[in-house]
């Protein structure tokens, strides 16, 4: 019983990736593939074509894109390791009135979708000047709350003592953070690039709403208007082969920090 038990739930474990798989497979195969074989296409190509990828880079300049896309995404992940780790280690060990309320409300902003603060946040943007500029795709990322969150979860897992030798040594808050606590939550760290990079890297809406003139757009927006402007020209396999241009960084990020990502995703209980 027990290994029949055994078998039944990995061949149902084994049916639910490959359902999740095959779609993402199915679109790499698509690419390579010719269009008037796509209708047919299963698990193999019937035969292998580099077209749809060259049709795709004649008809819109995605090298552009994927710098814009590289900038925004690094720029944001960065601004948010360093302000969301200082926010974090306030909540996490330092003692003010308010604390306890900020932690709430930071919670609770996660709940709230981006379409609500999204006519607010761009009316700023206009005041500012900063439409078709990179500043609207990165200052209003400045922080993260569910970054702050695992940052916060992360130093409160670190014993005091750490903390009051470094100041005893004439540490400064700063230095605590990044040369003490930093290198002691590496996971952590790195969950949040991976978070704060795909979530930037996959933004479509804001860029769409911000950036007008093509030499700034970033990736996915380029992609999107690809896609549905015409510029494909109803070719299901440029489409596909720009989709599967879009993905290759996240699944290659994915690919070489999925070990820290699951020990911090697995350990980040959330304490008091």
């Amino acid at each position: 019983m027990n290994l029949v038990k055994k078998i039944l739930f990995y061949l149902v474990l084994t049916t639910a990736a490959l359902s999740f798989v095959y779609p993402f497979y199915w679109m790499l195969m698509a690419s390579f593939t010719p269009e008037k074989h796509l209708g047919s296409l299963i698990l193999f190509p019937a035969a292998l074509t580099f077209d749809n990828f060259r049709s795709m880079f004649s008809k819109i300049p995605i090298e552009r894109a994927l710098l814009n896309s590289v900038i925004v995404s690094v720029i944001n992940t960065g601004m948010a390791l360093v302000f969301s780790s200082m926010a974090g280690y306030a909540l996490s060990r330092m003692r003010f009135r308010g604390r306890g309320l900020i932690f709430i409300i930071l919670i609770f902003t996660m709940s709230l979708p981006f379409m609500i603060t999204l006519i607010p946040n761009y009316i700023l943007m206009v005041k500012f000047g900063w439409i078709d500029t990179f500043l609207s795709l990165t200052i209003p990322f400045l922080v993260n709350a569910m970054a702050i969150i695992m940052f916060r979860q992360a130093f409160q897992s670190i014993p005091q003592a750490l903390i009051d030798a470094a100041r005893i040594d004439g540490c400064g808050e700063m230095r605590i953070i990044f040369t003490i606590l930093w290198p002691n939550i590496k996971p952590t760290i790195i969950t949040v690039a991976i978070l704060v990079f795909m979530a930037t890297w996959n933004e479509v809406l804001w860029p769409l709403i911000v950036i007008r003139e093509e030499n700034l757009m970033t990736l996915p927006q380029m992609v999107t208007l690809f896609a549905v402007g015409g510029r494909a020209e109803a070719q299901l396999g440029v489409k596909l082969a720009s989709a599967v241009f879009l993905a290759a960084p996240i699944i290659i990020a994915y690919a070489f920090f999925q070990k820290y990502f699951i020990q911090s995703m697995a350990s980040s209980g959330l304490k008091d």
